[in-house]
């Protein structure tokens, strides 16, 4: 019983992973559409993000 609960727990993570994906992606999209960032300022920012959290991965383990 204790593995079918897992599993849809699983399922309901799956379904709020997605569902806050879209979301991130509409937003993106639509400051975008309406010229507020470009999708190089994404990437940049994306970027700088992935930088700061490797640098914090490695400092604290």
């Amino acid at each position: 019983m204790k593995e079918i609960d897992m599993y849809t727990q699983l399922a309901k993570l799956k379904e709020i992973d997605y569902k806050n994906t879209l979301a991130i992606i509409s937003i993106i999209e639509t400051l975008i559409d309406k010229g507020i960032i470009t999708s190089t300022d994404i990437a940049r920012k994306s970027a700088e993000i992935e930088r700061e959290m490797t640098y914090e991965s490695q400092v604290f383990n």
